[in-house]
């Protein structure tokens, strides 16, 4: 006779540990000693919780796995009898769930067999008192079983509940989805690309969604109840497209059945692009009542933004939606404000460090398609209160700047940098030397610094050209009369400024902030130069006092510091000091041009 082996035993003894807690419990309960039942029903909890314990710490062990699958049968067993008193089933209910779908953890087969046993629960048990049972399990389990295996029955169950409940439907809804939405909230940022059981937790969250509709259609006249969906389904949108990271074709049936959804939710692409159809739903919800009754849905406006990116990226989604993604593009070229407003949006999928850049890749086709063929801005910079939009359209920038700083490749970032420079050529010039300015004030990267402080040599260039006329066949330039220029003035040598001489005090931090420093010294050069030659002085950079402080204040600091730099590398040959010296030429030589151009200027300065 073969001798058993110490897993199997160790199974055995502990089914047998587990029929015995069962029976007490079972006959305290119909006995109806309360602190009996009380006392059995904790002793129950407490071995299923050491055990399951026990067998999630050993997940890599295939016996710990079997010895869940058997513990989970014989609940179940115990739980369908025939014979079972439902006293004791109601009893055991307020405890169970949750003890069982922290076996649920071993593997997708004891989480089947733990959706199972909620089912038959739900068969039973009132479904007031379930929903509130399920809704304790999602919000309780402690750091080792947030996952995927642990969730999902509960929120199969959470769907199916939903629907069997006959009274203050609303409120029971308004109460569940916010935990539901935690979970999902927390689990689509923790999930991995190999998470094969992520997928089917969010399959459950469409499984609530279809329940929460089957309600609204029973309570048309609810605004806030539809509202609440409205909001969900965005959420939804939000944190599937999260979870989806490198997979985003293996979460497409999810996006598919979301966007079956937006029509019934009077839901339009162009009111989620712009955000208004976002900021009527919110205002709805929200009204008499606390604003923290939304703070679980903190991705609605990804989700809004990301549903039109799906269904740009796919032909399908965009069906499914009944949108046709041409018309909702063209109406974006052809309305300026509502393009600003989708800027302000977009911002949301550029920010956002957690989702994939092939979401990002395609916001970007989307925002350069909208910005290549859209209408003169100049013509109606009189008809739009610009100033309301600048805090949006500065976010929407620093968006962008962030996708061209971290981009993953060229391609990437080569396309941020064009729709950066498309939005910032739909914006009115006094508002776009506003928005640079600001950029610049507020960025710590000294390359982008640097292509910054390009930009705006770009727009000066670009509006002296326009101030410009040639006559007598290209010989000479004259000025023309025109208004103020905008770009033209003293806050310029400000700009130059803060990276020549830092607020922190000192000359710039230098090898590292280069590419910032080199720029400013260009800039400050094609101002000096342009002024000169058209014996101008829109920028007071030829001013005596403004010449003296360039001199004294920043260049000769500056050339203190680049020379002592250049002549410590000097003395080393490695490859470290040799890159240093490199990236320290270009500066060397404005540098000196500067300082040339500056004093030729402040002999001739009175």
């Amino acid at each position: 006779m073969s001798e058993e082996s110490p897993s199997s035993s160790s199974s055995d003894s502990a089914i047998l540990r587990l029929q015995h807690h069962l029976a007490s419990c079972s006959r305290s309960i119909e006995a109806g000693d309360y602190s009996d039942s009380d006392r059995s029903v904790s002793e129950l909890v407490i071995f299923l919780n050491s055990t399951s314990d026990t067998v999630v710490q050993e997940a890599e062990n295939e016996d710990s796995e079997r010895k869940a699958f058997q513990i989970l049968t014989e609940i179940h067993r115990f739980t369908t009898s025939p014979s079972l008193n439902l006293e004791v089933l109601e009893a055991l209910s307020f405890e169970l769930p949750k003890a069982v779908c922290r076996f649920a953890c071993a593997s997708k087969r004891c989480s089947d067999l733990a959706e199972s046993f909620i089912d038959h629960l739900l068969e039973k048990c009132g479904p007031r008192e379930m929903l509130s049972i399920l809704c304790d399990a999602l919000s309780s389990p402690n750091e080792l079983f947030q996952t995927s295996l642990y969730y999902a029955p509960l929120l199969s169950g959470v769907a199916k509940v939903l629907i069997r409940i006959q009274r203050r439907q609303f409120e029971q809804v308004k109460a569940a989805v916010p935990v539901v939405l935690q979970v999902l909230n927390s689990m689509a940022l923790q999930t991995d690309d190999e998470d094969a059981d992520a997928f089917d937790m969010f399959s459950k969250a469409i499984d609530i969604a279809d329940s929460v509709q089957a309600v609204c259609a029973k309570l048309m006249d609810n605004q806030k109840l539809h509202a609440l969906f409205g909001l969900l389904i965005l959420q939804l949108m939000g944190v599937v497209s999260l979870a989806s990271r490198a997979r985003t074709a293996d979460f497409l049936s999810i996006v598919l059945h979301l966007s079956h959804f937006l029509h019934f939710c009077g839901l339009s692409y162009i009111g989620l692009i712009t955000g208004c159809d976002v900021d009527k739903i919110t205002n709805i919800m929200v009204q008499n009542d606390r604003d923290d009754e939304i703070t679980q849905f903190s991705y609605v406006k990804h989700g809004a933004s990301l549903t039109v990116i799906w269904g740009y990226k796919f032909g399908d989604v965009a069906v499914a939606a009944a949108e046709d993604i041409a018309a909702v593009g063209k109406e974006l070229q052809n309305n300026q404000t509502k393009r600003w407003q989708a800027v302000g949006m977009l911002k949301h999928v550029f920010s956002c460090a957690k989702l994939s850049w092939d979401l990002k890749r395609h916001a970007l086709d989307f925002l350069l398609g909208i910005m290549g063929g859209c209408e003169c801005h100049v013509a109606q910079d009189e008809d739009i209160d610009c100033f309301s939009y600048m805090p949006s359209l500065h976010a929407g920038l620093l968006a962008i700047q962030s996708v061209i700083m971290y981009g993953p490749n060229e391609v990437i970032r080569k396309n941020a940098y064009e729709a950066f420079n498309k939005v910032l050529a739909d914006i009115p010039s006094s508002l776009r030397f506003e928005l640079l300015k600001a950029l610049v004030k507020n960025c710590n990267s000294s390359s982008m610094i640097g292509i910054l402080m390009d930009c705006v040599r770009r727009e000066m260039h670009a509006e002296y050209s326009k101030r410009t006329s040639v006559d007598n066949g290209g010989l000479e330039a004259k000025v023309v009369a025109s208004k103020c220029p905008i770009f033209w003035d003293d806050s310029i040598l400000d700009l130059v400024e803060l990276v020549l001489k830092p607020p922190t005090g000192g000359p710039p931090s230098l090898p590292e902030y280069t590419d910032a420093v080199l720029a400013a010294l260009n800039l400050y050069r094609f101002v000096l130069i342009t002024e000169s030659a058209g014996k101008t002085n829109y920028t007071s950079v030829l001013s005596k006092d403004k010449l003296e402080m360039a001199h004294s204040g920043w260049l000769l600091p500056l050339r203190t510091l680049v020379t002592a730099i250049m002549a410590e590398n000097q003395e080393d040959y490695d490859q470290l000091s040799l890159d240093t010296i490199c990236s320290l030429n270009p500066i060397v030589l404005v540098l000196f041009r500067c300082i040339e151009l500056v004093e030729e200027n402040m002999k001739l300065a009175v």
